[in-house]
């Protein structure tokens, strides 16, 4: 043991070398390293809080350059346009489940007469398979719409590879060319299925089986409900428009070879489906920058065409519900605020221009590097389709499927139809303008409302920040709405097919669903 004297000693010594070391003066590699630390901590400060104002800046840079956000959406990589999906964890899935049968029906048969443009038809035929399918029938090739306004006397094998759809679909349900020479003489049924309608009431007219062979359905389109059917019914919606309803070679082969010619005038390419033709305004009562003798030709091709219900429409009330299609004017202001350069090239994904060049002109002051089929394609490449809406539609539909960017100027048929199929495909982007709230913009830049150009653009971005076809699951009716009103009001199957045919790879769907 040390004794008091000694510990107190040693103590003292102790302390005597600890202070010693406190005074004694750091080496220059000591303080070499306590400064390289202290200047990391501070730039990783720094940098911590400073993200969430990066952040807001890039969402709000006015009118892009050639290197800056919106340009480079047009500079995606094959890799990152087509492969979009995987990177959310997602993936098709269209396969039958393990429960699923196929319909035989061979003693029972639907015709069917579809009515509608392109997308129209597309969309009701893949349903009336559906249907065959839950009725246990066979059927028999549809007619495609030759009433419409379009007066296209186009077939169905006109269109579409009619043996494909055939055989495709031959573990689904059973189609014929056309029917049984023993059965075009006897009586049929004539039913028009009531819109949106479920399992229920599909199986509910099965019983017509006891009185006849024979339905034909003079409407194919909205027939299905959008919800709350069997996945394996949801699936089999899916493989009937994306792989049964494949256009002709011809039609098929003509597309991918106007691809390659816009990619051979740039490397990436806008598809606007710029829905400013005769029959959209005529029907919509959308007057907006046109003359009075134009708005006029307009009203009376209203009054002439019977089936379309609304006479007389009020365009100012329209336009500000946001229920008219973009003009070619408001268009281009509404690319050049999202930043898309004067070069970028646009492909006019359409039928003919009201107006022709007069109107479309206020586009291309604007985007001079405009395409329309008539001057990608040779003549003789169009002569084959020329008078037939539906096959040169089948083009635009090709190419917008294609492009690196889609662009609706209007929701109608093609609209939604191309959405969702690119959402199928991998979410390719699809910008959707909020027409309702670019109005308001359009009106608030002619009242001098809004001062310079990076006021625009920064309102225009913010708005579709979330209009980009990112993914998400396909969107019920508005709230208060009951009964079937609701079911108009739903987002459409074809817009959006998730999550029947688009599933988490975590997360497989394996029962029915309900948006």
């Amino acid at each position: 043991m040390l004794s008091a004297t000694s510990r107190s000693s040693t103590s003292s010594s102790l302390h005597f070398k600890s202070t010693r070391h406190l005074h004694r003066k750091p080496s220059p590699y000591t303080i070499t390293l306590y400064t390289i630390i202290l200047f990391a901590f501070s730039i990783f400060i720094f940098i911590y809080y400073s993200k969430d104002i990066l952040d807001i800046d890039d969402q709000h840079k006015p009118f892009p350059s050639e290197n800056s956000q919106s340009r480079q959406q047009l500079q995606l990589s094959d890799e990152q346009i087509q492969g979009a999906l995987s990177s959310h964890g997602l993936h098709q899935c269209v396969k039958p489940t393990t429960k699923y049968k196929a319909a035989l029906g061979w003693d029972h048969y639907i015709t069917v007469r579809s009515n509608g443009g392109l997308n129209q038809m597309r969309t009701g035929i893949s349903d009336m398979v559906a249907i065959a399918h839950i009725m246990n029938a066979t059927l028999v090739i549809p007619q495609l719409d030759k009433r419409s306004f379009w007066k296209d006397k186009s077939k169905f094998s006109d269109v579409f590879d009619e043996l494909h759809f055939i055989r495709s679909l031959q573990g689904d349900v059973r189609i014929v060319k056309e029917l049984p020479g023993e059965l075009v003489s006897v009586p049929h049924a004539r039913k028009h299925f009531t819109s949106w309608s479920g399992m229920g009431y599909f199986e509910e007219m099965s019983q017509i089986w006891k009185d006849h062979q024979v339905v034909h359905v003079p409407k194919s389109d909205a027939r299905l409900a959008n919800n709350d059917l069997p996945l394996d019914i949801q699936r089999l919606r899916c493989r009937a428009l994306y792989h049964a309803l494949r256009f002709t070679p011809p039609i098929e082969n003509l597309g991918k070879k106007l691809v390659e010619r816009l990619r051979l005038h740039a490397e990436r390419y806008i598809a606007l489906h710029l829905r400013y033709e005769k029959d959209m305004l005529s029907f919509t009562g959308c007057t907006r920058g046109l003359t009075d003798a134009e708005s006029e030709e307009l009203r009376v091709m209203r009054e002439n065409t019977s089936h379309w219900k609304m006479k007389k429409i009020n365009s100012t009330e329209q336009r500000i519900g946001g229920f008219c299609p973009l003009t070619p004017k408001e268009v281009g202001i509404f690319l050049q605020a999202l930043g898309y350069t004067s070069s970028t090239l646009i492909y006019i994904a359409a039928g003919e221009i009201y107006g022709g060049s007069t109107h479309l002109k206020e586009l291309t002051s604007r985007f001079p590097n405009v395409v329309l089929k008539e001057s990608l394609a040779t003549e003789e490449e169009l002569k084959e389709l020329a008078n037939h809406a539906s096959q040169t539609a089948a083009l635009d539909y090709i190419i917008s499927i294609e492009s690196d960017i889609f662009i609706p100027s209007h929701s109608g048929n093609m609209a939604r139809t191309v959405e969702g199929h690119r959402r199928f495909l991998g979410h390719r982007t699809t910008i959707t303008p909020d027409r309702r709230g670019l109005v308001d913009i359009f009106d608030k830049m002619d009242n001098g409302l809004l001062n310079g150009s990076s006021s625009l653009s920064r309102l225009v971005i913010k708005m579709h920040k979330n209009r980009r076809g990112a993914p998400r699951k396909r969107a019920g009716p508005p709230p208060g709405l009951k009964g079937r009103a609701r079911l108009r009001f739903e987002e459409p199957f074809y817009q959006n097919p998730y999550p029947e045919c688009i599933c988490d790879s975590k997360i497989t769907p394996n029962s029915s669903h309900s948006a």
